[in-house]
């Protein structure tokens, strides 16, 4: 079991089972939505619960996609494509340990000019797999 929270701690999350490496999205929309990089895993909705759903606010960045955050402190936390089985769990919120490592860049075609990708063999894609 992993857990986290938003960092009000007003939506708190479990997840049942290991988490699955998570990608380092470089997008332009998840970068101007996160501040910088976005971190996630794809997490199955079946082995997600969220307690304080109800602060959970949504914005639909596009027709496919919705983006989850807190309400009340604006933490990012799910980027929801809902006709998926899955939906991606911010990394940010989970306690320490994850168990996990990064395991690929994606969009990295799009990333910003201001950062360098190198220092580790972490697989980058220009476009998404």
């Amino acid at each position: 079991m992993h857990t986290g929270s938003c960092l009000c701690g007003a939506v708190r999350i479990a997840v049942r089972g290991e988490l699955p490496g998570p990608d380092a999205c470089h997008c332009s929309q998840c970068r101007r939505w996160s501040g910088h990089v976005w971190a996630s895993t794809d997490v199955a909705r079946d082995n997600l619960t969220v307690e304080g759903a109800d602060h959970v606010r949504w914005f639909q960045s596009s027709p496919r996609v919705r983006r989850g955050f807190c309400g009340t402190c604006g933490s990012v936390l799910f980027w929801d494509p809902p006709a998926r089985a899955s939906l991606a769990v911010a990394m940010g919120v989970f306690e320490r340990p994850t168990g996990t490592t990064l395991a690929a860049h994606i969009f990295t075609a799009d990333k910003g000019d201001y950062y360098r990708i190198d220092g580790d063999d972490t697989p980058q894609e220009p476009t998404p797999p």
